[in-house]
């Protein structure tokens, strides 16, 4: 198996015992990630706006260090605090990815990493 750690100093370090992605052949495995500023390992706590836009930040500095692109994401699960914001997701998504969007799944959770309102984890697969 072709298995490689994709790490990038870009977006968070990992707060745990996991990797920032795993890559097997071409298909990455992302970590979930919350809306921690790279820089300082600290939240970003402004707004939902604010913490959704770090995380999708986040997720393209591993995708681009991982040799590919926002575009590459085929699968994402998004987590998030109440499903009150929903709708805002959906419209902070679109500023990242356009047609065909990937598949997706979201769910409200009692609880997130830090008390964070938004968690993000995804599949990429990158151009062979």
């Amino acid at each position: 198996m072709n298995r490689s750690i994709i790490s990038t100093p870009l977006a968070p370090a990992a707060i745990g015992p996991y990797s920032q992605a795993v890559k097997v052949g071409n298909t990455v495995y992302m970590s979930g990630q919350i809306p921690l500023n790279p820089e300082t390992m600290e939240m970003v706590t402004e707004s939902f706006e604010a913490q959704a836009v770090r995380v999708f930040e986040n997720m393209k500095a591993v995708t681009e260090a991982a040799g590919g692109s926002m575009a590459d994401i085929v699968k994402l699960t998004i987590l998030l605090s109440d499903l009150k914001y929903f709708a805002e997701v959906n419209e902070i998504m679109m500023r990242y990815f356009s047609e065909p969007y990937p598949a997706r799944a979201a769910y409200a959770v009692k609880a997130l990493p830090k008390d964070a309102d938004i968690e993000v984890e995804a599949i990429m697969v990158t151009p062979e």
